[in-house]
């Protein structure tokens, strides 16, 4: 309750729009939820809202390694507001000395997922820096991937749109083993040419690899949780406790699911189209 209560500060610190807190929220989560029919498909949206009108505070879900960090990012710069994947806050916790660093060191070795309450604390930590910043809004990326994490949120801030990402599992297995970090810049990069041919009433999908500069080439490495041993355990643990995490906002009409027909060209313009957005600057590069 601790970790609660510190998240609930956030109040008092942000122009977050936030909601008073009720700490049985997430102990009778089946009781206190609106059931509802409406599911937002890939073609409509509750409204269509001017982006100008109130910073976006939105959730982006979606399997390990689909692209979720890609789309909340370039997303976070159209919209004006912080991208914050708790994937991050986790790495940057763990090249730290800080006191979960041990403890996140097993735990992502294994494949397995974060504790709520670490989860908590590196994001109420976040969140407090934006904060401090004068920062309004955020896309979250990688939060909540559990009901109780979804529950713990939904009673400390209004979420407006959940954009859910999917990818054939064939695809995303290749494109998680494919991934790629310089060890100079921190870039990342990916060498897997996905190249899927269509079959049974299937699409074909084809996805270039994300090359990085050749002066950079000799510098790349895998990241340590980036086997086929573990990668296939965290999208086994993922079906298993975050997707129940879909219903939850599939419940309150709040879903957005989102089929990535292939890589970064074909996917960006479709989601834009689906989110009811322009990104002018991308029609300019194109027009050029």
């Amino acid at each position: 309750m601790a970790v609660l209560n510190r998240v609930l500060r956030l109040r008092a610190a942000s122009s977050f729009s936030v909601r008073s807190f009720r700490s049985s929220s997430f102990l009778n989560s089946e009781t206190d939820l609106k059931a509802s029919s409406s599911v937002i498909t890939q073609n409509s949206l509750p409204l269509q809202r001017d982006v100008k009108d109130r910073n976006a505070q939105w959730v982006f879900l979606g399997c390990p390694g689909v692209g979720k960090g890609t789309y909340a990012s370039r997303l976070s710069t159209l919209l004006g507001v912080p991208h914050i994947a708790t994937g991050d806050l986790v790495r940057d916790e763990l090249s730290s000395s800080g006191p979960f660093a041990l403890q996140l060191a097993e735990v992502v070795n294994q494949g397995k997922l974060v504790s709520d309450e670490i989860i908590i604390n590196l994001l109420s930590k976040r969140l407090e820096a934006s904060a401090a910043k004068g920062e309004t809004g955020f896309i979250l990326d990688g939060f909540p991937r559990t009901i109780r994490q979804a529950e713990i949120l939904e009673g400390v801030t209004d979420i407006d749109l959940v954009v859910n990402l999917k990818l054939r599992e064939e695809a995303l297995l290749a494109k998680c083993l494919g991934r790629r970090i310089c060890s100079e810049c921190g870039g990342n990069y990916n060498v897997a040419c996905i190249d899927i041919k269509g079959e049974d009433g299937k699409p074909g999908m084809y996805m270039a690899p994300l090359l990085p500069p050749s002066t950079l080439s000799s510098k790349l490495i895998t990241r340590s949780d980036d086997t086929e041993e573990v990668v296939k355990e965290r999208l086994r643990i993922y079906n298993d406790k975050s997707q129940p995490v879909e219903g939850f906002y599939r419940s309150r009409g709040k879903l957005l699911e989102f089929d990535l027909p292939g890589g970064i060209p074909e996917s960006w313009p479709k989601l834009l189209q689906a989110l009811n957005l322009e990104d002018h600057e991308d029609k300019q590069s194109a027009a050029a």
